[in-house]
């Protein structure tokens, strides 16, 4: 396949795109530092690392008509999230005066202004933004709080938010309330502006700032507006959102199976359960905008049933799981290679009296899939009263049943369950037979949960994933052939995969009947050179992420880690890993470029 330029979205011509291209290694060296030949081509990037331009523009026009030059301003779907972004940047800036502080950080929460004639599709929809409105030199801290937590908007939210905003139907709440007159109109195409001399009304410079111009819409926008409804509401019947959902939560559950999608009541009711559960039912599945924020709201549902004790970090984590549970509440115990000696370190905590919240483990491990001994952390977890956390993303709800260990059990449906790359999901799924079941659905009914994942995405989400478990089928089967490929080459010193890992008992004490071993593998080259070498000539698509119909590698501990690579060795993590998203590419086409990458790798000459 040709190679796909550098900084181009992944798939290309893609706009919500969630990967994007780094087609050499020193392409992700030169992103990791910032390089200009790599930021400035690059038009998409990995969510929460990379605030999306739809994002991007919206949050200049809020800053713009509510901050003070040199502001900038962060959006979130709810005002809870907008003030948990607001509590957390407060904390980490609290070396400045109190009342410097809170001159320069606030919340502005946008709704739709019910005062005007609106459509009842948007009633229904009933869009909201905050923003949080921060001086430009606090970005890093908001950044922190956006990538670890997952509450961002998303790209789509965005996109259909602004035409809103630009167009005087999502206003300043405060000023919905009072209908005070705009002191000036957004910023934004000036062919939406209304003048003081057309008829606009100037406050003081006391009163609060408003975005939205009068009811007066000059008819170009209008027509604007009007497609905007038209294009919307062909794809967006909300009926249909709601049927959605319900699909995308049975299909985790495990009683939706084949390619039915959500019109397909037959199947819809079915009573087999993949997960062997028949207590469990789609309303234990809570959907989420996207993976982390599903791990970020299990950890806050944790806190608040359980109480403030340090939770488990199990195995090389994932690098923001580690940060919400570092940051996030009273901290962590960190247990780096998920072994058994690591958890007989841990049992003889648990014995001389110490108490903790939960452990949170992935299942595999990224990127040594690693897989944890689960059965003795269950009755660890029974034994000592914590609750266990397994993200399964990796290993993937059609190859493994992790649920009958876990507590919760948590997903990045952007992945494989998507497959499309074109839309960012999460879930939790709770164990209707875990001890902490009762609390829990209390605490994510009553104080946790919000509906926030934006109804486009949904949509999106729904119909990426109908043919899921046969992509996971064929995925599987690719993913082995080039195990066998890289297993027997000279230059290749170790591939890592649950297949042939020494945690391999583990795996299989989980594995389904018609599992497999997933589509992740990493490798790790006798030489850097040759890791170098056989990334470079990979023709395949090269860019953050995992899960993809299409196969795509990445340099990951560099991408992950590139700031902490020595800390990354002392668990064995080598920092010229190649990691390989394999993909549903015809088994022999992808054996070829395999072939010819490692040829690559043996040209290399070493001295």
């Amino acid at each position: 396949m040709p190679v796909i330029p550098l900084g181009e979205s992944i798939p290309q011509d893609t706009a919500h795109a969630v990967s994007v291209s780094l087609p050499t290694w020193q392409a992700n060296i030169g992103y990791e530092e910032g390089q200009d030949w790599v930021t400035s081509r690059m038009v998409t990037g990995y969510p929460r690392f990379f605030v999306h331009k739809s994002i991007d523009a919206f949050a200049r026009d809020v800053a713009a008509a509510f901050g003070r030059p040199g502001q900038r301003a962060m959006l979130f779907a709810t005002a809870s999230a907008a003030r948990r972004c607001l509590d957390f940047m407060r904390q980490r800036l609290s070396g400045q005066s109190s009342g410097q502080l809170s001159g320069q950080l606030s919340v502005v929460d946008l709704a739709l202004d019910t005062s005007k004639d609106i459509s009842p599709l948007l009633k229904q929809l009933s869009p909201t933004i905050s923003g949080v409105i921060f001086p430009q030199e606090s970005f890093p801290v908001a950044k922190q709080y956006w990538q670890h937590t997952g509450d961002g908007v998303s790209s789509r939210r965005a996109e259909f938010s602004h035409e809103l905003f630009k167009h005087g139907q999502l206003v300043a709440v405060k000023e919905q309330q009072s209908h005070t007159p705009p002191e000036k109109l957004i910023r934004g195409p000036k062919r939406y502006s209304r003048t003081a001399a057309a008829g606009g009304t100037h406050t003081n410079s006391s009163e609060a700032k408003a975005v939205a111009p009068s009811s007066e819409i000059p008819e170009e926008a209008n027509e604007s507006f009007r497609f905007l409804e038209e294009r919307f509401g062909r794809n967006l019947d909300l009926t249909q959102v709601a049927k959605a959902k319900s699909a995308i939560r049975r299909r985790i559950a495990g009683s939706l199976s084949g390619e039915a999608d959500m019109n397909d009541e037959a199947k819809l009711d079915a009573k087999s359960n993949s997960r062997g559960m028949e207590s469990l039912d789609e309303t234990d599945v809570l959907l989420y905008p996207c993976g982390m924020n599903a791990i970020f709201n299990a950890h806050r549902a944790l806190l608040a049933t359980l109480g403030a004790y340090k939770s488990i970090s199990f195995g090389f984590p994932y690098v923001d799981t580690l940060k919400i549970i570092q940051k996030f509440g009273p901290g962590c115990v960190f247990y780096g290679h998920a072994s058994s000696e690591e958890l007989d370190d841990l049992e003889r905590l648990l014995k001389d009296g110490q108490r903790f919240l939960a452990l949170f483990v992935e299942f595999p491990g990224n990127p040594l899939l690693t897989c944890p001994d689960l059965k003795r952390i269950r009755k660890l977890a029974d034994e000592f009263n914590f609750a266990v956390v397994v993200d399964e993303t990796i290993g993937t709800f059609a190859n493994v049943n992790v649920l009958q260990y876990a507590d919760i059990v948590v997903s990045s449906l952007t992945k494989i369950f998507s497959g499309g790359s074109n839309v960012m999901g999460g879930c939790t799924v709770l164990n209707p037979e875990g001890r902490h079941y009762h609390p829990l659905k209390k605490a994510f009914e009553e104080q946790i949960y919000e509906n926030t994942y934006w109804p486009e995405d949904i949509l999106f989400m729904e119909r990426n994933s109908r043919d899921f478990a046969n992509r996971v089928k064929r995925i599987n089967t690719n993913a082995e052939a080039i195990c066998e490929i890289l297993r027997v080459n000279s230059t290749v010193k170790d591939v890592y995969y649950p297949k042939y890992n020494p945690s391999k008992p583990n795996y299989e004490a989980v594995r389904l009947p018609d599992g497999g071993y997933g589509g992740l593998l990493s490798i790790v080259f006798t030489h850097p050179q040759q890791a170098q070498e056989f990334y470079d000539h990979m023709d395949t698509a090269k860019g953050p992420s995992l899960g993809t119909n299409f196969t795509l590698c990445s340099p990951y501990v560099l991408l992950a880690h590139y700031q902490e690579l020595d800390w990354a060795a002392q668990y064995g993590v080598d920092p010229d890993l190649v990691r390989v998203s394999v993909g549903l590419e015809e088994t022999e086409e992808l054996q070829q470029l395999f072939q010819k990458a490692l040829a690559a790798a043996e040209a290399v000459s070493i001295a």
